[in-house]
């Protein structure tokens, strides 16, 4: 009989497991740092709601002012986007975020972790963050891609 090589797998529920509306799994290998704000991996099943580049501007195409400002109403977009499929922000499994400034994100962590907490609570998915040229949009600042799993 041989041992497993490399970390065990801890997969921990994000919330009450009597919950049947959430079976989210956020899965954390053990002996690994518990990251703070994000996971390493999420399991689930159920109905996968994606969405495309999602930006901070409003039903106008008026971008909000400033970095925090954008990602709030990109968080925001992405809520509304979720609540057309029927799913929740707890319903998160991954988060994309491209930003053309990585300082700017680095300089402002304090209030976007406070943005995000006030939308989507303290569900934290899957996420990779990624610093590009520019966007789409030449003036927005962030742009973020979501994937939730609404349970069966």
């Amino acid at each position: 009989m041989t041992t497993p090589k490399g970390p065990q797998l801890a997969v921990l529920p994000t919330a009450n497991e009597d919950d049947a509306a959430s079976v989210a799994q956020v899965l954390q290998p053990s002996g690994w740092p518990v990251p703070k704000g994000y996971a390493n991996g999420m399991a689930a099943e159920g109905r996968i709601v994606v969405t495309g580049g999602v930006i901070g501007w409003d039903a106008q195409e008026r971008l909000a002012d400033g970095f925090v400002g954008q990602v709030r109403q990109t968080l925001s977009n992405i809520a509304a986007i979720l609540a057309e499929a029927g799913a929740r922000p707890e319903h998160l499994v991954r988060l994309t975020w491209y930003v053309v400034d990585m300082d700017e994100y680095l300089a402002n962590l304090k209030e976007l972790g406070q943005v995000y907490r006030a939308i989507f609570g303290a569900h934290y998915p899957a996420m990779a963050l990624v610093q590009v040229v520019r966007l789409v949009e030449k003036a927005a600042r962030v742009e973020i891609e979501a994937t939730a799993v609404i349970p069966r």
